[in-house]
């Protein structure tokens, strides 16, 4: 089961959260995400359980409790949905009204 850890204070690591959701199974992964640009910590991570039980206990654990100085928002992680990206064409700016 994949696990959303959010409001993650800003010195956690991929260890700091993997440490706190061992203790209640295998971690298969947990990762911190990082801003592409300067490589600082987005506040939110992913941690990998591949058993769903102990990942609820987890979940039911560890949600609302404090990791570092700040109270962790734990819940199963929703599947992305693929938005796409728009954009790369021209903004008409007229309002729709002709040019000319």
């Amino acid at each position: 089961m994949n696990i959303y850890v959010g409001n993650l204070s800003y010195d956690a690591t991929d260890v700091t959260i993997r440490e706190a959701f061992e203790s209640f199974g295998q971690v298969t992964s947990a990762r911190v995400i990082k801003d592409k640009y300067n490589g600082q910590s987005r506040g939110f991570g992913f941690v990998e359980m591949p058993a769903q039980s102990q990942a609820q206990t987890a979940i039911r654990s560890l949600n609302g409790k404090e990791l570092l100085g700040k109270q962790m928002s734990v819940n199963e992680a929703r599947p992305r949905t693929d938005q796409g990206r728009t954009g790369g064409g021209r903004m008409d700016y007229s309002g729709g009204r002709n040019r000319y």
